[in-house]
């Protein structure tokens, strides 16, 4: 064998190998969107025991701890599991993101415990939620970040899209819960309750981006208008009319709270089943790729076998009367050169179409993390809201005809000038 079919086939191995390792990215992405998934249901439950002084959701929380706890066990298992991988070039990253989680993992105990006895309050446990939550699907996006495949990258990032938007649902309904089970919305809850409402939507509009058509048609088919419709009443009785909130709340405290928690619930349950259906997408997709990758192997095993001459062949087809030229020529007219070079062209090309479109997510997403710390930064130099700083950064843009990435990257620098001028001063 040939040493460029000998790097041939390594090549195809480390692609089996790298897919493998993307197909047990997968599963662990799996094992965390359950988890988070028990975390939510336990934060939304948590929100309402302490709000209530355990008058409710006492019994309904202590379950949801049992499956949150049965999930972080799985999930640790399989992060256990990764760490013991010969992947130092790929999952190093990957595993930094791990190591940070695995710490607040270690909290929860502390903080279920402050929970039982009334330690902390109702905002502050749900703060220490997010932050775990948060933790855990920086994991799924590291994963989505390091993934050497454009359609499993495109994949990851709709799937990191998705459970973000539903992390924000989850928020929104411990936010909601709070509000209707004291009986009113102060100014700083209804205003997070609208920031919730609007970064959702952000999120799903990226997740209908990256998505396949099989994804947003599960998305589409899964969801329900009526019970959109019934949460966006109750946003309107919260936010709009806080008064009446209020008001009604005192006749009826737990009518409000009930119905929100029941129909957010089954908002963020049906998007869990959108997700496990992207996700068991995933997994397919992964092993669809691993299988191409090794029946590509056999065939370029097989190739050799079947293509190159005898040895005593190769020396008789060469007498000393054929020219170089000649030689050379024949060689690559012959069989075994044209499908070696067929197969080489068509592995460059195939590499080639991969890198071109890796590149390309990978820009979408560079692109869109300049534009989120640009809006950061004019929400707190011009006093706005994350909407209204969204707007009058695609305005600006399209004034000065430039792409929103490009004027993100603009207010960035200038930014970095101004304070560097602050400290020479």
């Amino acid at each position: 064998m040939s040493s460029a079919q000998q790097l041939l086939l390594t090549a195809i191995r480390c692609d089996i190998d790298n897919l493998t390792h993307l197909a047990t990215t997968a599963d662990i992405v799996g094992d965390i969107s359950r988890f988070i998934h028990m975390l939510q249901r336990e934060r939304g439950a948590s929100t309402i025991y302490l709000v209530s002084r355990g008058q409710r959701f006492k019994t309904r929380r202590d379950t949801y701890r049992q499956h949150s706890q049965q999930a972080e066990t799985l999930m640790r298992q399989r992060l256990e599991a990764l760490s013991h991988e010969a992947r130092p070039q790929a999952a190093a990253r990957l595993l930094r993101r791990i190591a940070a989680v695995w710490h607040a993992l270690d909290e929860l105990g502390t903080l279920r415990q402050a929970i039982d006895t009334f330690a902390i309050s109702s905002d502050a446990a749900t703060q220490a939620f997010n932050q775990l939550i948060s933790g855990l699907l920086a994991i799924v996006f590291e994963a989505a970040d390091t993934s050497a495949d454009p359609d499993i990258t495109r994949a990851l990032v709709a799937i990191f899209h998705l459970m973000q938007g539903k992390e924000l649902a989850g928020q929104e309904r411990a936010c909601g819960a709070f509000g209707f089970t004291h009986g009113h919305f102060d100014e700083a809850h209804c205003a997070l309750l609208n920031q919730l409402v609007n970064e959702q939507q952000r999120c799903f509009d990226t997740f209908t981006e990256f998505a396949s058509s099989e994804a947003r048609q599960v998305w589409e088919n899964e969801l329900s208008t009526r019970t959109l419709a019934g949460i966006c009443h109750l946003r309107d009785i919260a936010c709009q009319r806080t008064h009446a909130v209020k008001n009604q709340a005192t006749d009826t405290p737990n009518t409000l709270g009930e119905t929100w928690y029941e129909l957010t619930t089954l908002r963020i349950d049906t998007i869990k089943t959108v997700e496990d259906a992207l996700i068991a997408q995933l997994s397919a997709l992964c092993h669809r790729k691993i299988t191409q990758a090794v029946n590509g192997l056999e065939k370029a095993k097989e190739a050799p076998n079947r293509y190159t001459p005898a040895p005593c062949e190769q020396l008789l087809a060469f007498n000393g009367s054929q020219p170089l030229g000649d030689l050379t020529a024949s060689a690559l007219t012959s069989p075994l050169g044209r499908s070696l070079i067929e197969l080489t062209q068509a592995q460059a090309g195939r590499l080639q179409g991969l890198s071109d479109e890796l590149e390309n997510t990978r820009k979408a997403l560079r692109e869109r993390k300049l534009i989120e710390r640009a809006k950061g930064l004019i929400m707190a130099h011009q006093d706005m809201s994350e909407e209204e700083a969204y707007r009058f950064l695609r305005k600006t843009s399209m004034d000065q005809s430039k792409s929103m990435a490009d004027m993100a990257q603009a207010i960035l620098d200038l930014s970095t000038m101004l304070k560097r001028k602050e400290k020479g001063l």
